[in-house]
């Protein structure tokens, strides 16, 4: 199997609840990943899989060539993971918690504080580093964390929401980091501000109901077609239909704003330019055009298009649907 990271069919049911169904993906060496989707999309669940906190129902994972049911050990020596909540010593400082890390995840003594500094440095913690971990705010503690994952020098990284509580200076820094890193690491970084995403990954999963709905690279969503946005003052159902039937035309989304007012988003197929086409048919039939421009689709169209087409609900183990309609 190629890539750093490699999911087939992996599946995982909590009781009825199928959290994760049959996805399958890879991360190659030296790529970071954006693994995006909305609350209970099986994000977290999947990435508590990679990292050996969870047994998947059924399906393959393997992580740095070991899979994460049989290999578990080996698989923890290979990556460093940031949860979205970090579980730190609140007793211990900064430092003396790195060092206890670093001991436990094998660090040879001749590199230990080598790496512990290095760590410090890079994660903008060496203020703290006489601290008392439970004295520090949410994004000191996330910052220890990222620390924690890195200070074995892991060849993956997976982190979960690694600027969850930061400020925007040090939400710059941490993105900043991400990419440095991702020169030497394979990164899986999920998050739900989507503008992280497209400032530091190479490629984006979208998951949405436990399944995968989108997995492009950044450029291939860059050259996806463009949108063409219209605001009109006319009948909204006739202004729709004429929008729809124009040749070229693939989807017409409408937001209406007041009265006989809408704005319309007009999806076109390949990289038509449908602007004075769709012009000509307003002005044809009176209506009144006050905006009309090309947007280029952003990841939070893309994201918008996943989660609205999987929405439908999960089913069930199929035995345990037997057994309801059989009670029934």
């Amino acid at each position: 199997m190629d890539g750093m990271i490699h999911v087939e069919n992996l599946t995982k049911y909590f009781g009825p609840v199928l959290a994760v169904d049959r996805i399958n993906f890879r991360v190659d060496k030296g790529e970071i990943v954006g693994f995006l989707g909305p609350n209970g999309a099986g994000k977290t669940t999947t990435m508590r899989i990679l990292t050996t906190y969870l047994p998947a129902t059924s399906g393959i994972a393997r992580v740095a060539g070991f899979d994460v049911m049989n290999e578990s050990m080996e698989v923890r020596r290979n990556i460093g993971y940031l949860p979205e909540s970090v579980p730190l010593y609140p007793e211990m400082r900064v430092e003396e918690y790195l060092r206890y890390r670093a001991i436990l995840k094998g660090v040879p003594r001749t590199q230990r504080q080598k790496r512990i500094d290095y760590c410090m440095e890079r994660c903008r913690i060496r203020e703290v580093r006489r601290r008392l971990l439970g004295t520090l705010s949410k994004g000191y503690r996330q910052r220890v964390g990222l620390a924690d994952a890195m200070v074995h020098d892991p060849p993956i990284l997976i982190m979960d929401e690694p600027t969850s509580g930061l400020d925007p200076l040090q939400i710059r820094e941490t993105l900043n980091l991400i990419k440095e890193l991702g020169e030497q690491h394979t990164i899986l970084l999920s998050t739900h501000i989507l503008a992280e995403v497209e400032a530091v990954c190479q490629r984006v999963i979208i998951i949405s109901s436990g399944r995968i709905g989108l997995d492009k690279s950044m450029s291939e969503l860059a050259r996806d077609a463009a949108v063409t946005v219209l605001e009109v003052r006319g009948p909204v159902d006739q202004v729709t239909r004429v929008l729809e039937t124009t040749d070229g035309v693939t989807k017409v989304a409408v937001q209406p704003i007041n009265g006989d007012l809408a704005t319309y988003e007009v999806r076109t197929d390949q990289d038509s330019d449908l602007r004075e086409t769709l012009f000509q048919r307003v002005a044809r039939n009176g209506w009144t055009l006050r905006r009309l421009d090309l947007r280029q689709r952003k990841l939070e169209d893309h994201f918008v298009d996943v989660v609205l087409r999987d929405s439908a609900p999960a089913p069930s183990r199929p035995e345990e649907t037997a057994e309801l309609r059989s009670a029934g």
